[in-house]
């Protein structure tokens, strides 16, 4: 169910949960700011999530709360994901879901990193 991205922080969400290893996710990259791990249901051949380690329930909240070394931290750790698994040529798909209209799922910040074959446009319709 899509969640209203100026509700609180959920401590409960499954990102929070798999930061606190409490579920467990394969692993892609992780460092001080941010971890990225495959998703579960991929929608491509490579589909990978990236989620910054704070408590940040949308990009909206990140952008206006997150000081400047965390933005810089997750920003470049969503691009170093991208550029180690060679996905830069021939190209991928970055994508952030923010509120009900969007149908963001799950109420933690997280960027999903699309790649491996051709994605089509942008919006389906």
């Amino acid at each position: 169910m899509p969640i209203d991205a100026t509700q609180p922080y959920d401590d409960g969400n499954i990102f929070a949960r798999i930061l606190r290893g409490e579920i467990p996710a394969k692993k892609v990259y992780e460092d001080e700011h941010a971890f990225a791990f495959h998703d579960i249901n991929p929608q491509a051949p490579h589909h990978v999530l990236v989620i910054p380690k704070g408590r940040y329930v949308s990009w909206d909240d990140f952008s206006a709360t997150a000081d400047d070394a965390a933005i810089a931290g997750f920003v470049r750790a969503v691009g170093l994901v991208a550029r180690e698994a060679g996905l830069v040529a021939p190209g991928y798909r970055l994508l952030a879901n923010v509120g009900q209209d969007a149908h963001q799922e799950v109420p933690h910040l997280h960027v999903h990193i699309f790649a491996g074959r051709k994605l089509g446009p942008m919006l389906a319709g």
